[in-house]
């Protein structure tokens, strides 16, 4: 079903344990790590852009508990403006939102404070889109 062509599909996030749904789209795993448990053969990837993810070290501070969620964010935000694979990761994006969803997929349990909720408000901003 294509939408008329001034809108745009959903940006969408949910976990990648999360059973697979026909609206998903185009599905991106946007961890650096493979999720344990998880098949690649039956997870229907899109993409799995490991260089748009937070740096090891970034990751590492926040996990131990080092870096509040909000200095986590800001630095995770100056990283992907700092990124040129995370600037042709937001062209393809919104390339494939003109033909349909794309859906964020992470393995985090926190679906709260997490980098998805940070890279997709970057991704809006890039891409001159604003947030729904």
């Amino acid at each position: 079903m294509r939408k008329e062509a001034s809108s745009m599909y959903e940006l969408r996030m949910k976990r990648i344990y999360d059973d697979i749904a026909p609206d998903d789209g185009q599905r991106v795993l946007v961890d650096r790590l493979w999720p344990r448990g998880v098949k690649k053969d039956q997870a229907a990837l899109a993409a799995w852009p490991k260089e748009i993810t937070p740096s090891a070290e970034l990751r590492k501070l926040y996990h131990a508990g080092e870096l509040p969620f909000e200095g986590f964010a800001a630095t995770y935000l100056d990283e992907l403006e700092a990124s040129a694979p995370a600037h042709a990761f937001a062209q393809e994006c919104r390339r494939w939102l003109e033909e349909d969803n794309v859906t964020l997929l992470y393995a985090a349990k926190n679906t709260e404070q997490n980098h998805v909720h940070v890279l997709r408000r970057w991704l809006l901003h890039a891409m001159g889109v604003s947030a729904r």
